[in-house]
């Protein structure tokens, strides 16, 4: 569509709403959260729950996030639920309305939360459309803008989103990571005592945050590790300064290869210290890339709840927690690194290992929660590497 054919007015008049991408496709809608526009990648989620941990998840940043499960803020929102202590997406799109909350933790109304996290959302679009749309051509670059009295300049907005750059070699981590380093000793949650505090450190791991989710550290303390959270630009000497007993490469967004410009020289070092390292997603793409691997662009991304990943290790295949939009290529692996991982969608690779250091990484979210937990185990297998590694020390 070019610009002299786009709509010149919205099509009725209780219209508030409008997502426009880079070729002119137009959805109508109404408008909640924020007031204004916002500008990035628009893809889709199928996840069924965890609306608010995907919206605040730092490897979003960027992102435009249509959900295809049409019920988006029928359980509210609340404080526990958050992954960061803002929103990393830029915008959200929904099918249905968004209604008054319908359960016993919520503390809010997702109207109003995404209001007060800087949110543009859409409804009442036609989901299934533009995502056949996504899948067909991959994910576009798209403005989502918000105005209660409903004017829109609708070339202006198709401009800004074919102006935007796109994922690809865009360097995200630096705005989503920690600006000074922290401690973190908060373990998993229950519904009987919320979250609980680590007790009796086992072992000392320094966590790379690249825009680390929270409930990773949480996992990581479940297992009996207390963390030190360093910047995602924290040198070598910062990172072996708290003597750590092994190493965590966080989940993050953008183009790993962009990230790695100063990432890499770092993972390399701490490669050949022979400490214990984990990876995953952002980071796991990053360990591939400090072996000399290397990465692409993906079509389409993987984002949901509900992605089969084969240990190949084992054979066991999990239901996992999925959120990337750049994969590892498994050809351009060195010979001491194995695919330990798969996808069962795309046979994409989903986890590595090294064959002569203990390293090892994967794709998917384990720490996924509510979601899929089949992927849980792989904190206790970088503990108990941890541990194996300090009695041979």
């Amino acid at each position: 569509m070019t610009e002299s054919t786009l709509p010149t007015k919205p099509p009725a008049d209780d219209i508030t709403a409008v997502l426009v991408l880079g070729d002119g496709t137009v959805f109508w809608g109404y408008g909640f959260g924020r007031e204004g526009d916002a500008v990035g990648e628009v893809c889709f989620n199928t996840s069924m729950t965890g609306y608010q941990e995907i919206l605040t998840d730092p490897s979003y940043a960027g992102q435009i996030i249509t959900f295809t499960f049409p019920h988006i803020g029928n359980v509210g929102t609340n404080h526990e639920d958050m992954e960061r202590d803002v929103a990393a997406s830029r915008g959200l799109v929904v099918r249905e309305n968004v209604t008054d909350p319908a359960n016993f933790r919520s503390e809010g109304h997702l109207h109003d939360w995404a209001e007060s996290v800087g949110l543009v959302g859409i409804s009442g679009i036609d989901t299934r459309k533009l995502t056949r749309l996504i899948r067909a051509k991959g994910a576009p670059s798209g403005v989502v803008a918000y105005n209660k009295a409903g004017a829109f300049d609708l070339p202006a907005l198709m401009k800004k989103a074919q102006d935007w750059p796109g994922l690809k070699g865009m360097d995200l981590a630096k705005d989503v990571s920690c600006t000074k380093e922290r401690s973190w000793d908060s373990t998993r949650w229950t519904v009987a005592n919320g979250y609980g505090t680590l007790k009796d450190p086992k072992a000392h791991v320094v966590a790379v945050d690249y825009g680390a989710k929270d409930n990773i550290l949480r996992c990581l303390a479940e297992t009996g590790a207390r963390v030190t959270v360093v910047p995602a630009t924290a040198s070598f000497d910062d990172i072996m300064a708290h003597k750590p007993d092994g190493i965590f490469l966080a989940n993050g967004p953008g183009d790993p290869a962009a990230t790695g410009d100063y990432a890499l020289p770092v993972i390399k070092k701490l490669i050949d210290t022979g400490l214990p390292i984990f990876g995953i997603c952002l980071g796991h793409q990053l360990l591939a890339l400090a072996f000399g691997g290397k990465t692409y662009k993906m079509h389409l991304g993987h984002r949901g709840a509900n992605h089969p990943v084969q240990d190949l290790r084992t054979g066991k295949v999990e239901i996992t927690s999925m959120n990337h939009g750049f994969s590892v290529d498994g050809d351009s692996l060195p010979d001491n690194v194995k695919i330990s991982h798969i996808s069962l969608f795309d046979k994409t690779v989903c986890g590595i290992e090294c064959t002569d250091k203990p390293i090892f990484s994967v794709q998917q979210h384990p720490e996924a929660s509510p979601g899929p937990q089949d992927s849980f185990y792989l904190f206790q297998e970088f503990m108990d590497m941890i541990q194996k590694h300090k009695t041979a020390a």
